[in-house]
């Protein structure tokens, strides 16, 4: 960040009066630039003792699986993002049931929010940022496939999960050394 978006001048980075860390601020119009992680917003789609994955088109991870998911657009809630990113991953009709996992990566400042969902149909066929779409039994999932640590970790808790209906939101992190 050279400029600021409010002024045009040119920005600094340092710490800033009543803030304990740096950011990027503007001396002429006293804007700080606060740089927020990114928010990854999914879904886990089931039909019957089935969960959809998506063989990703794209990289990073390309050729791997992954539940529907990507980044949270301004001005969007959470479970719109997440119908929107299963529509554009799987073309699937889903429903919301509730979220969860919410899964952290500090060392690369993004926040997972993923929401289990019920598929309405079996009509979804693999979208641009997939290659493949397929449901698979708990014993089926591809785990040496899977793309992702978020993933990996939400697959876990759904295949041992001794009750979905308990509302309970799993929280992991992972902090790369």
């Amino acid at each position: 960040m050279n400029f600021c978006s409010n002024c045009g001048q040119k920005i600094s980075f340092g710490k800033v009066p009543d803030d304990e860390k740096e950011r990027f601020y503007c001396e002429n119009c006293n804007i700080i630039h606060y740089q927020n992680p990114k928010i990854i917003v999914g879904t886990l789609p089931r039909w019957e003792d089935k969960i959809l994955l998506c063989k990703r088109a794209i990289e990073p991870r390309k050729n791997l699986w992954t539940l529907p998911a990507g980044f949270l657009e301004n001005n969007e809630r959470i479970e719109d993002g997440a119908i929107r990113e299963t529509t554009e991953e799987a073309n699937a009709e889903i429903k919301i049931v509730r979220l969860f996992s919410v899964y952290s990566l500090p060392h690369v400042s993004q926040i997972y929010c993923i929401f289990l969902a019920d598929l309405v149909n079996l009509n979804f066929h693999p979208g641009d940022e997939s290659l493949e779409v397929e449901l698979f039994k708990k014993e089926e999932i591809p785990w040496q496939k899977i793309a992702f640590n978020s993933i990996r970790f939400t697959l876990d808790k759904f295949v041992n999960a001794t009750d979905l209906t308990d509302h309970e939101v799993h929280l992991g992190t992972w902090n790369k050394k």
